[in-house]
């Protein structure tokens, strides 16, 4: 896509921002054309769990961050990484009592989410919105990069339109889809009895957040999405995010309000008619310089909101009978 492969070529600080980005989805994924400076040394990652609250434990790696609701039914895991860290995986469940897998949850179809789908899948069935196993099976172009399709063995077996109530270790998890925001694939997932909620790439604590346009993704979905979730999470839920540390519905508030803020600094000045080139020469005021030091700094990010937001025409007024 046009746009995606702008991302690349217009990041802030050359190659480097967006080389990130491209490491963060491929390593590990054996996308062709990924460079070879981009793959990680996956021998040095440490894989760590801890307790998030009840019986769910939160575990750090390389990737996106795991979801575990750990029991003598076995692990409901939550996303997996990538192929190289299963069995670092494998043994920091294990360390929490986490002695076999029961299902696996992705909340949506990137490679750093699903990784470990190939060998995973083979122990136990593997649930994700229907989106995300069309995304695996078909492959998909990221940011200019291929991805090619994922082996039968890593895609959903079960799939889901809008939710759906698993059952494990005396507790419920809600898998909940949210549409066209990270992608048109996300799910997050609820544990009301230990008060936690995994949030996928819904939620980058306290840094701009990677929208996948070219995979359904929107910035202003992404928004609908966290009002909507804020609306009902009670304030004293422990939240897994995507990406960052163990955090707080307050994180959550944060994060949603300084995107609402930045997309409205964009909204405006594109209704002045100001190009992209120009509102990324003007940036961002300097209190939000701490959310561009992730791999998402602040002129990529006013880049996806301006592609976003230039996508979302409104729809022509009906035209009238002669």
């Amino acid at each position: 896509m046009a746009k995606a492969r702008g991302i690349v070529g217009r990041v802030a600080g050359g190659a480097a921002a967006g080389s990130s980005v491209l490491a963060l989805l491929f390593a590990g994924s054996g996308a062709p054309g990924a460079d070879a400076q981009q793959q990680q040394d996956f021998s040095k990652v440490e894989v760590k769990a801890q307790l998030a609250g009840g019986k769910v434990y939160m575990l750090t790696g390389s990737g996106g961050n795991i979801g575990a609701l750990v029991g003598p039914d076995g692990v409901l895991l939550i996303d997996d990484q990538y192929e190289p860290l299963v069995e670092k995986i494998r043994a920091a469940l294990a360390a929490v009592g986490g002695a076999k897998l029961k299902l696996i949850v992705n909340t949506h179809w990137h490679s750093d989410h699903t990784g470990g789908n190939k060998v995973f899948g083979a122990e136990a069935p593997i649930l994700a919105h229907t989106n995300v196993r069309k995304r695996l099976a078909a492959g998909q172009t990221v940011l200019g990069q291929a991805v090619p399709p994922a082996p039968v063995e890593a895609l959903p077996v079960v799939t889901f339109d809008r939710s759906v109530t698993l059952f494990a270790n005396g507790e419920e998890a809600r898998v909940i889809h949210y549409p066209h925001g990270h992608t048109d694939g996300d799910s997050i997932v609820l544990f009301p009895a230990s008060k936690v909620v995994h949030m996928g790439d819904l939620f980058f604590t306290a840094h701009f957040p990677f929208v996948d346009l070219s995979s359904g993704g929107s910035v202003q979905g992404l928004l609908d999405n966290l009002q909507s979730i804020l609306a009902t999470l009670p304030a004293d839920y422990k939240v897994i995010p995507g990406h960052g540390p163990l955090s707080t519905v307050e994180d959550l508030k944060l994060y949603h309000d300084v995107l609402a803020q930045t997309v409205a600094i964009v909204r405006d000045k594109m209704k002045a008619g100001k190009s992209l080139e120009a509102i990324q020469k003007e940036g961002l005021p300097e209190k939000y310089a701490p959310w561009g030091t992730g791999f998402i700094d602040a002129k990529t990010w006013l880049q996806i909101v301006h592609d976003s937001l230039a996508q979302a025409k409104p729809a022509p007024a009906p035209k009238r009978p002669a």
